[in-house]
């Protein structure tokens, strides 16, 4: 019932809302009950039943009604199918709220009520539930809405009509009942429905006659008016009511109208309405009755018959003495056995024919009589048996009264035949036929006493020769049936027939069957209550207490086999019992042998149910004789022995309500018997035993205290012994009471007493010798095998002990030297060979008996004797034995006592308990030996407990004992499965060990109250919070909880909590609010309540009322099943817990929270991360200080998560953390290790999915890459700090890799892509030196043994993500063209880095829109930079900007220029090749602008050509001045141009390939440029022309070709046409048409300058030691074509000699080509040399 009243009062509360379905409901049902309204219109003229239907209710009552009806309907369903039977009270309480809303609202109730009666297909059980209500309703007081009572009269009326055509009279009936109820405050209404339905000469339906009926019965002068209209109206319908229940109704309606009429007319005086005479009456009525008795009367049916008879005994009306002998004969026919089979009816009727018959012989009984004696005399034996049967020997009793009556005997000749017919009804064994109910046996009773007042001699005689039969049924039933005519209470029954009776019963004394035993004994009784005691002296006492003795013989001796026989016992007992009760308390002058007997049958007897009423007899037997005068009375009575009477008694008394209550009976004999048991103690007595007698009265065996009861008995029998002067009376007593220990079982309530009685009477005595004997004797013949008596003596020594320790001490010393105790041998069944103890029950008995002598005995005694020899000896004899379950429950019970015992000692003073740690240690051992997983016995908890009671004493443990034994304890509880619920044994087990546990944590805590404390014990149970399974969880929450209500209670606000230790400890449970289990839930919650209180109070915060009702919805809502509804509840409270949390606490509390994940199950990992969002979402800005210490606890704990879900959530709080603090997040990101291992690549995953956020971390990542090219920087708030960490760039392209790889394809990032190409070609830069090890890689190898995937380095990472990076712009040719012209291939090389970063830039420009202007300022603010490599590759980008357009039209070229001219001034030659490349592609990308540059240009480039020992800064200089002098005029240059003619000339004879190439070329430029100031650059001409034609044969091809080109770019120089038409008519190869043009050449210098003939022959000698064997051919063979064409005048100036050495030095040379050159130069020398001698003589002549 209280479960449900919460419920059902939910009902009845304001609606506010209903659901639509509820609405939608609500309507349906309206519209079915205005359609069931409608259809059940009869016609207009109905005007009662033609109502509207009732406006629906605003208030929501019709569907509180409803609820309140469905729970009635189900709460009877579980009653019939669960019970059976009962009340149910949730029915009763629903049915009482609605009557109680009802009293207030009474007309909405009722309306409510109504619309649910107009439900279609209601239930039956509905309908009278409704109807129930409603009369309840109307019994109130109250005023009803008329319009909702005339719509119930109608829907009554209705329900009383039509549900008796479907025979629902249960409804029928209480429709009736609700218009009879109506009646009382609107009879008009009910009454006009009623004659509505009455009409003349139409049937009406039964229950409208007995609803008016009712109506007259209830409404007396109400009813009046309209009675003469209601019979004559009925009289109209006598003849068409020709079925049985019709006429029944009419006739028991026509009863009720007479009954009516004689109350009306007996008070007229109080009616209002015009007075109706009798004669008025008179002529309505007997019309009615003359049809009844005339017409009715010949029904066939006993019902109608009967009521018909019944209504003419109440009207006075008698039956005609023509129709009497009629009904006789029909009522007779019915019974007989013979009657014709139409004539026969079921025994069902039989009751209603024994009625008719009774009624009858009211009125007719002399004609009744006379009829049946002439039935009798008939000789058919069917109508003898019909007229003997039940129904007229029912009828007989009235018959035989009214013969005495009228004096009318019965023919001598009958008697034997009624005595005998009547006497076979009674007996049991009487045939089938014959027998009849036991409601009809009280009638032949009464048949059998008015013969016995007749005829008693005649009976008896018929008695006396009835129990010479055997037969048990026969003597049994005559014994009833003399009890009966004993207990007559008739003056005309006189001596001689209690004489007679009395003979007859002692004839069956000898029958030893227990009916006819409790037949003579109940007959002994009634013979005493009738008042012939003197009837029963001798052999009635004799019987009585032979049968007492008798029955409790068998009773107690009784077996199992034979229940049956038990049964009939106890019936013996109880009646003799109740025989003995009725002598002692009416015979008087009992006799002293009955008094003996019933004294020793107290002290002897082992059944102690009859107890109770021998003591109140034996207390009425000696009050009696205290107060009598009888001589009788008066003889001395000898008692047993004091000692042993008031012995036996204690220990009866010990169980007061046994035996029907025989604790105040005894008390009471006590009492009585005070001066013969002991008059020392009878003043004693006197005053104690009234208060015993007291306690007893107003308790019962339901509330009264055993132990407090026990207690009473021991001081009562302490104060009694006080007052004997001697210890004789108490050793005797205790003798007694050794004496009665086997006298009664094991267990019972009044051994233990007998145990408890004995040691408080021992430790009286003052002979300790004799105390010691009885110890002694004790010791030895107890059973140490029967728990009970083991236990019982272990508290008899205890006791004991109390007064008599010494002794106690000592008879146990003294025991253990007699049984010899040894390890060899144990057997001590000498001394009780029916019990051969075991060794290991015997060391257990004396343990606890040690113990409990340290529990009882004086304090200072106690002290001296603790640790020696009690403990001593507990040790000894737990080590000594094998250790079982029942030596360690003893062992464990042992250590608690004397350590209670000690501790319980108020001035300890420095008492230290020497035997702590040897006890500590035995129990920390037994603790680990049990089970973890099972509970087998109660040593665990007593192992527990015994740890608890050792921790108060001295030497207290140290922290770390105190962790030790807890945490073995804590592990030894929580690991246990909880039982089942059908176990409740192992239930009880469970509950004290978990309570054991609870008590050790309060104590050791007690230790250590302050917040360490706590954080040790909370620590201790953290890894069983986190458990997997439910059960550890919820029992190591429910022990958190025990903690904080012990913490709060002891220590309260005193000492604050440690900063972060807060956060630690709600961090811990709070997964818990989201686990599966509703317990651990709600104990989650309270831990989480009381920690928030105790930091309320430390902190003198106040929770406001805002807070306080959102964490109560919460609490609520966690009860709920719904797993969605669980976590909302959580967050919310996550959502008030952390603004009370300072930044510390939160970082502690998300720690733990990380730290949890994983340790239990998806659920909890989901409340972690839950708790650890809400925390992020709310106070993230607040965190900056502690972002990093957050992301680290994630990130550490993020590997170990294995849901998905959980991870994404938890990665989630990083992004957030990110949000707020990006800079942190991003360092801290940066330096973990590497390789990436899976929880930091789902984490940056987690932000590519995320691309707005993804882009701001690009350009995050971007900056740490480009801040090792930017100047270092100073820090200005704590983000700059970390953006301006160092983090390993490796690190660091990896994630951009990962974040451009993995974002959204639709996101080209173009404007992130010049940026992103510049940085991560920098980063290639500046991997092109040697790598050094990154600290993320020392970090990485402390994590990892060995070196890092060949994948992962600077330089594979930054082409990938460059590759990556392209792919995006969605341009296939641009990606196949980078591929094609092997641009990551050059990038990837370190020789062809810059190379490929030209290309690289050069594609991008021409392909990537928009890509130009940011690239130009990237670039120039990389070439501010001051790292080289920054320099270097943004000078690359430069090149191929400056051959673009666009950096002017920018207007980004002069401070490009600038850049580029500090640039040509640097050291690296890399960096000044790239300057000089990007100042010569000025006049690719802005020409125009090269004249306003051109001293600049000039001046570097004329500055790289003097560049010493280099080859790439003076070929890039001489480069760009050839690009640069295509844009300039020869004025432009000025006198630089001689300038850089002779810095061009002198690399024309470099080793450098390259440098002679651009030096060919710049001084082709130099041609063009010169060719309009012809003079001024021939000069140049002739002093290069001999290393041109040379330079042709160069080894380079392109050397040669562009030497080539120069030199025919020269020859108009010259000036000489046939020179240039020989170079334009050539068309031989390049060879022979070098030495044609040298031919020609050398022919037109023969001619116009010989002279510059001899000198070019000079210059070109100098070429024979040229390194480049082409040249040194080329060499010779331009020598010997200008020796062939020298003038003999100038060949005399040539210094042949030296000629002519120079060239034999040549023919040794190591080249072939060489050495025929020169052999073919030599002869031409030496030709010309020859030449030159032939002409020498002319010249001497």
């Amino acid at each position: 019932m209280c479960i449900s009243c919460p419920v059902l009062v939910v009902y009845f509360c304001p609606t506010q809302e209903s659901t639509p379905r509820k609405e939608l409901v609500s309507e349906e049902r309206e519209e079915e009950m205005t359609e069931a309204e409608v259809g059940s219109n009869e016609g207009p003229s109905e005007a009662t039943e033609d109502l509207e239907p009732l406006e629906p209710d605003n208030g929501g009552t019709f569907q509180q009604v409803t609820n309140l009806l469905n729970i009635m309907d189900s709460g009877l369903a579980k009653t019939d199918t669960a019970r059976g039977a009962g009340p149910d009270m949730r029915k009763t309480l629903a049915s009482v709220i609605i009557t109680e809303k009802a009293a207030s609202e009474p007309s909405a109730v009722m309306n409510a009520l109504i619309r649910c009666l107009q439900v279609p297909e209601i239930s039956t059980q509905r309908k009278v539930n409704i109807y129930n209500i409603l009369q309840e309703i109307i019994q109130q007081e109250g005023e009803l809405e008329e319009q909702g009572v005339q719509r119930l009269v109608a829907i009554a009326s209705k329900e009383m009509r039509e549900n008796l055509e479907t025979e629902d009279y249960v409804t029928a009936e209480v429709a009736s009942d609700t218009l009879v109820a109506l009646s009382r405050n609107h009879f008009s209404l009910v009454m006009y429905d009623m004659q509505h339905h009455l009409k003349p000469l139409s049937l009406t339906d039964e229950f409208v006659i007995i609803t008016l009926a009712k109506l007259a019965n209830g409404n007396v002068f109400e009813f009046m008016p309209y009675m003469g209209i209601t019979l004559a109206t009925i009289f109209t319908m006598l003849r068409l009511a020709n079925e049985a229940k019709i006429r029944l109704a009419i006739c028991s309606a026509m009863e009720t109208f007479c009954e009516t009429v004689q109350f009306y007319l007996k008070h007229l005086e109080d009616s209002v309405y015009p007075v109706m005479t009798e004669d008025q009456f008179a002529v309505k009525l007997f019309p009615m009755y003359r049809y009844f008795v005339t017409v009715w009367l010949r029904d066939h049916n006993p019902e109608v018959l009967r009521q018909i008879l019944e209504m003419s005994v109440t009207t006075s009306t008698p039956v005609p003495q023509m129709q009497l002998h009629t009904i006789f004969t029909e009522l007779h026919v019915q019974v007989c056995a013979k009657a014709p089979a139409q004539q026969q009816y079921s025994s069902q009727n039989l009751a209603e024919i024994v009625h008719c018959f009774i009624a009858l012989a009211r009125s007719y009984p002399k004609e009744l009589m006379k009829f049946f004696l002439g039935q009798m005399e008939i000789s058919k034996e069917a109508i003898r048996v019909g007229t003997l049967t039940l129904i007229r020997a029912v009828v007989l009793r009235q018959i035989l009264e009214m013969s005495v009556t009228t004096s009318t005997p019965v023919p001598q000749m009958q008697l034997h035949t009624i005595f005998t017919e009547l006497h076979i009804q009674v007996c049991a064994k009487a045939p089938a036929q014959q027998q009849y109910s036991s409601q009809n046996l009280a009638e032949i009773v009464h048949c059998f006493i008015a013969l016995a007042r007749s005829y008693p001699k005649e009976l008896m005689k018929f008695f006396l020769g009835q129990m010479e039969i055997s037969k048990e049924a026969i003597r049994v039933g005559t014994l009833t049936l003399i009890r009966a005519v004993v207990s007559a209470d008739d003056p005309r029954m006189d001596a001689r027939t209690i004489c007679l009776a009395t003979r007859v019963v002692k004839s069956t004394l000898s029958d030893s069957r227990f009916k006819v035993r409790m037949a003579i004994l109940r007959i002994i009784g009634q013979l005493v209550l009738s008042g012939h005691q003197d009837r029963i002296k001798g052999w009635g006492l004799k019987y009585v207490s032979v049968q007492l003795t008798l029955s409790a013989y068998k009773l107690t001796s009784r077996r199992e086999s034979f229940y049956q026989r038990d049964l009939e016992e106890k019936m013996v007992h109880k009646v003799t019992m109740d025989t003995v009760r009725i002598i002692t308390s009416s015979v008087s002058g009992m006799t002293n042998e009955f008094w003996l007997q019933l004294l020793c049958h107290i002290m002897e007897t082992d059944y102690t149910e009859a107890l109770t009423p021998i003591c109140i007899s034996l207390t009425n037997l000696a009050e009696r004789q205290l107060h009598t005068k009888d001589a009788e009375t008066n003889v001395a009575v000898d008692l047993p022995a004091p000692q042993k009477l008031l012995a036996r008694l204690l220990v009866l008394m010990s169980s007061p309500y046994k035996g029907e209550g025989r604790g105040i009976a005894m008390l009471n004999l006590l009492r009585t018997l005070s001066l013969s048991i002991a008059p020392s103690m009878a003043d004693t007595w006197e005053l104690e035993i009234p208060v015993l007698v007291k306690y007893l009265e107003e308790h019962t065996q339901f509330t009264w205290n055993q132990k407090a009861w026990e207690d009473m008995l021991i001081q009562f029998l302490r104060n009694s012994l006080k007052r004997t002067r001697d210890s004789n009376w108490s050793l005797r007593l205790s003798k007694e009471l050794n004496n009665q220990i086997e006298s009664f079982d094991s267990p019972s309530l009044e051994k233990g007493f007998l145990y408890r009685a004995l040691g408080f009477t021992l430790a009286m005595g003052l002979e300790a010798d004799k105390v010691e004997m009885l110890l002694l004797d004790l010791l030895y013949k107890t059973d140490y095998g029967n728990d009970f008596d083991r236990e019982g003596v272990i508290l008899c020594f205890g006791l004991c002990a109390r007064g008599q320790v010494r002794t106690v001490l000592n008879v146990l010393h003294d025991f253990e030297e007699r049984i010899q105790e040894s390890e060899q041998s144990w057997q001590i069944g000498a001394w009780r060979r029916d019990h051969p103890w075991r060794r290991e029950t015997v060391k257990g008995a004396l343990m606890v008996m040690y113990s409990c002598v340290a529990s009882y005995c004086h304090p200072q005694m106690l002290l001296a004797h603790a640790d020696n020899p009690i403990t001593a000896k507990i040790i000894h004899h737990y080590s000594s034995s094998c250790q079982d379950i029942c030596l360690k429950m003893a062992f464990m019970k042992s250590v608690a006592q004397v350590t209670n015992a000690i501790k319980n000692i108020k001035n300890l003073e420095d008492f230290e308990f020497a035997q702590k740690m040897t006890l500590t240690g035995i129990i920390l051992a037994t603790i680990k030996a049990e089970p973890t997983d099972s509970l087998v016995s109660p040593v665990r908890t007593m192992a527990i407990e015994a740890l608890l009671h050792l921790s108060s004493l001295k030497p207290f443990y140290s922290t770390e004992e105190n962790n030790e034994l807890m945490d073995i304890s804590i592990h030894s509880v929580i690991s246990l499965q909880p039982p089942t619920e059908d176990n409740e044994s192992m239930q009880t087990l469970y509950a004290n060990a978990l309570q054991a546990l609870e008590h050790l944590m309060e104590g050791l805590m007690q230790r250590q109250l302050d917040p360490k404390g706590l954080q040790d014990m909370v620590h201790l149970l953290e890894k069983w919070i986190l458990s997997e399974k439910e059960g550890e969880r919820e029992k190591a929450m429910n022990f958190y909880l025990h903690l904080m209500h012990i913490y709060v209670q002891s220590i309260g606000v005193c000492i604050p909590l440690k900063l972060g230790q807060l956060g630690t400890l709600v961090g811990l449970i709070a997964p818990c609010t989201c686990d599966s289990h509703t317990r651990t839930r709600m104990a989650s919650m309270e831990v989480l309540s009381s920690l928030l209180d105790l930091h309320a109070s430390q902190t003198c915060s106040s929770w406001g009322p805002s807070k306080e009702l959102e964490l109560a919805k919460c609490k609520e809502d966690l009860q709920d099943l719904d797993v969605e509804k669980i976590f909302s509840a959580s967050s919310r409270i996550a959502k008030v817990v952390c603004m009370l949390f300072n930044c510390d606490e939160v970082v502690s509390l998300i720690q733990k929270l990380c730290e949890n994940i994983g340790a239990t199950d998806q659920r909890h990992d989901k409340a972690s991360i839950t708790w650890i969002g809400t925390f992020l979402q709310t106070r993230a800005k607040e965190l900056e200080d502690k972002v990093a210490e957050i992301l680290g606890a994630i990130l550490v704990h993020l590997p170990v998560v294995d849901h998905l879900e959980v991870r994404r959530l938890l990665i989630e709080g990083v992004l957030l953390l990110a949000h707020y603090h990006q800079e942190t997040v991003l360092t801290s990101l940066l330096r973990q290790p590497l390789p990436m291992e899976s929880h930091l690549t789902e984490v940056w995953l987690a932000v590519a999915e995320n691309v707005p956020f993804a882009r701001m971390m690009l350009h995050g990542l971007m900056g740490r890459l480009q801040s090792r090219f930017s100047p270092r920087a100073n820090a200005t708030s704590k983000a700059d700090i970390w953006r301006l960490a160092a983090v390993d760039p490796l690190m660091t392209l990896c994630t951009m890799h990962l974040l451009i790889q993995k974002m959204g394809i639709d996101d080209k990032l173009l404007d992130l892509f010049p940026d992103l190409v510049y940085t991560l070609l920098l980063q290639l830069s500046s991997s092109q030196g040697p790598e050094a090890v990154s600290p993320v890689l020392k970090t990485w190898r402390l994590v990892h043994t060995g070196t890092l995937p060949e994948e992962i380095n600077l330089q594979r990472i930054t082409i990938k993500s460059m590759q990556l990076l392209f792919r995006r712009l969605s341009s296939e040719q641009l990606v196949r063209t980078l591929e094609e012209q092997g641009v990551w291939a050059l990038l990837q090389g370190g020789p062809t880095f810059l190379q490929g970063v030209g290309l690289l830039a050069r594609l991008c420009m021409w392909n990537v829109e928009g890509f130009r202007q940011r690239l130009s300022e990237l670039v120039l603010r990389g070439m501010a930079s001051d790292v080289l490599s920054c320099r270097v590759s943004s000078t690359a980008i430069c090149v191929e900007l400056m051959s673009d357009p666009a950096l002017s039209q920018e207007k980004l070229l002069k401070p490009t220029v600038l850049m580029l001219e500090k640039g040509v001034d640097q050291e690296d030659e890399a960096l000044r090749v790239l300057s000089l490349r990007a100042l010569g592609s000025m006049a690719l990308g802005a020409p125009k602008k090269v004249r306003q540059y051109r001293k600049l240009l000039l001046e570097k480039c004329l500055g790289s050509l003097r560049e010493p020992g280099g080859i790439g800064v003076p070929s890039e200089g001489m480069e760009a001045l050839a690009k640069v002098l295509a844009e300039l005029r020869e004025q432009d240059v000025g006198s630089s141009l001689s300038i850089i003619s002779a810095q061009c000339r002198a690399f024309f004879d470099n080793e450098s390939e390259l440098l002679r190439l651009k030096a060919f070329v710049l001084f082709g430029e130099l041609a063009k440029v010169g060719r309009t100031s012809k003079k001024h650059f021939k000069e140049e001409v002739k002093k290069a022309w001999v290393p041109l034609m040379l330079h042709c044969q160069d080894p380079c091809s392109d050397a040669a070709q562009a030497c080539m080109t120069t030199m025919f770019q020269c020859v108009r120089f010259w000036g000489w046409k046939s020179l240039e038409n020989c170079q334009a008519a050539s068309d031989t190869s390049a060879a022979e048409e070098m030495t044609v043009f040298q031919i020609t050449l050398c022919s037109i210098l023969t001619q116009k300058k010989p002279a510059l003939l001899s000198s070019f022959l000079l210059e070109a000698v100098t070429y024979v030691n040229s390194n480049l064997p082409r040249i040194r051919i080329a060499a010779c063979d331009l020598a010997g074509i200008i020796m062939k064409h020298m003038s003999v005048h100038h060949l005399k100036k040539l210094d042949f000699l030296a000629l002519r050495n120079s060239l034999q030095e040549l023919q040794l040379d190591s080249d072939p080509g060489v050495r025929r050159a020169a052999l073919e130069t030599f002869r031409v020398l030496d030709t010309c040399w020859r030449q030159q001698l032939l002409a020498l003589p002319e010249r001497t002549c």
